[in-house]
């Protein structure tokens, strides 16, 4: 048998080591010369710019203004490990997606001080290389995972001049000496390469002003978002036309159905879809989805398809299995939906961020005193956030490339800051009375509301981009019945 081929460059053509898992037999010369020659050229040379490029370009243009004569690195980050010698599907870091357009793990957007603002290059990993075996011999090779573009595809592509990323640790360290910032938590080498020249003050600084960049969104930005909401518009109707099936099974067929959905018009779901039924729905962040699907029952389901360029929907409803509410069911549904109506009145250029919040949580202490939960008055309530027992959470948060979007921003120009148009956020006030609070009647127990939508804010007001989903009480059973037929 043929010795086993060692050597160590990857970048260059060394032949690379292949694995030893005892399942194959070591690569003799004769199969590695083989596998070197006989491939066509495969280089795409009509490849146009991507939607994202010129907005990507914009985003650059704001961060170079706001730092400038500093050096910036926003890496994409890298494959995680699941499990031995498997790993996570990846997903590349929001803010480097925001900048650039592109996906790919490993990269690394650098924007290089000049006179008059920043160069910027996106160090991406090239083609492999077929005279080291990379591409046959690496658990990453193309022939394993899948064709990469190459560095000239790479810049046709996203309008950025493109370099190997398997110098960029090399390049940054030799680079002339500057003020350097880099976004942490992604490429852990990258950091430790430019340890020495790092501030962990300055990098939040960073992390902060791109997570504020991402407040507003530019016209592309919100058709995406448009997208995403649509797609998972009809993710829910898929839903309610298998409920019969989920009923035979568990939640995890209602998250299966909605799965498929975002598999076939978009990238992923945004996050792990809630599909909560019964006394689920008062967990918050149910993603088990072990539990039974039950006629009589309300099922929460919380969801949201993520488009292929990576902006997430976020839409809750929460219907009833049977296809009609019971008399208690419907009186703490309407309950949230006129929360809901006050929060959504609320969204408007020039309101306070806070606002909408406040609007849905007053209705909701309102009924929680009227029903007998709560003492009054309502001021009372509010005052001392009693409501917060049975509402719990926050009445909504800034959507985009992450569900959660724009989460590092300061609380002076997000929570404590002023809605501005083509901001786009959720309104989804909920109440939840759990399965063991004795301060609630019997009946009451175990049922969990949530109504959600995404609101854009407009000139002169709001849009609902997820409207097309009814939302009151008797269009949900109007609308379910249709479905079912």
């Amino acid at each position: 048998m043929a010795e086993e081929r060692a050597p160590e460059n990857p970048e260059g053509d060394e032949p690379i080591k292949q694995r030893k898992n005892g399942l194959y037999p070591a690569v003799s010369d004769e199969l590695a010369e083989l596998m070197k020659s006989g491939w066509a050229d495969t280089e795409l040379r009509d490849l146009q710019p991507i939607a994202q490029a010129r907005y990507a370009a914009e985003h650059r243009a704001a961060l170079s203004a706001r730092f400038p004569g500093e050096r910036l690195v926003i890496p994409a980050g890298n494959l995680k490990t699941r499990s031995n010698d498997t790993e996570y599907s990846f997903r590349a870091s929001s803010e480097y997606v925001h900048l650039t357009g592109d996906q790919t793990e490993d990269a690394v957007l650098v924007l290089e001080p000049v006179e008059g603002g920043h160069t910027a290059t996106a160090y991406l990993l090239p083609r492999s290389n077929r005279e080291n075996g990379e591409f046959w011999l690496d658990g990453q090779g193309e022939l394993w995972v899948g064709r990469r573009h190459s560095l000239a595809e790479g810049e046709r592509r996203l309008g950025i001049p493109t370099r190997d990323v398997r110098k960029a640790a090399e390049e940054l360290a030799a680079a002339s000496p500057a003020a350097t910032r880099i976004v942490r938590g992604y490429d852990s080498a990258l950091e430790q390469t430019l340890a020495g020249v790092l501030d962990a003050e300055r990098d939040e600084e960073l992390k902060a002003f791109l997570s504020e960049l991402r407040l507003v969104k530019d016209e592309w930005e919100i058709g995406e978002l448009q997208r995403a909401v649509d797609s998972t518009v009809r993710g829910f109707e898929d839903v309610v036309k298998v409920l019969d099936k989920a009923e035979a099974t568990s939640e995890r067929y209602i998250e299966g159905t909605f799965f498929l959905r975002a598999r076939v018009e978009g990238n992923d779901v945004g996050y792990g879809s809630i599909c909560a039924a019964g006394p689920h729905a008062t967990t918050l962040h149910w993603v088990r989805n072990d539990g039974p699907v039950r006629s009589g029952d309300l099922l929460l389901l919380d969801a949201g398809v993520e488009t292929t360029s990576l902006y997430t929907a976020d839409v809750t409803r929460t219907l009833p299995v049977s296809g009609a509410y019971t008399d208690l069911q419907r009186k703490i549904y309407d309950a949230v939906y006129e929360a809901q109506e006050a929060g959504i009145a609320a969204v408007r250029p020039g309101a306070k961020y806070r606002d909408f919040h406040d609007a849905a949580q007053r209705v909701l202490a309102g009924k929680l005193v009227e029903w007998g939960i709560v003492e009054g008055p309502v001021e009372r309530v509010l005052e001392l956030n009693l409501q917060r027992r049975w509402t719990l959470h926050g009445t909504g948060h800034m959507l985009g490339l992450d569900v959660h979007d724009c989460a590092q921003a300061r609380t002076e120009t997000y929570v404590d800051g002023t809605l501005e148009p083509g901001m786009v956020l959720t309104v989804e006030p909920g109440l939840y009375f759990q399965a063991d609070d004795l301060m609630v009647p019997e009946e009451y127990r175990g049922i969990g509301v949530r109504i959600e939508d995404d609101i854009l804010v407009t000139e002169d007001g709001s849009r609902n981009l997820s409207a097309a989903l009814p939302r009151r009480s008797d269009e949900v059973e109007t609308w379910m019945r249709e479905l079912r037929g």
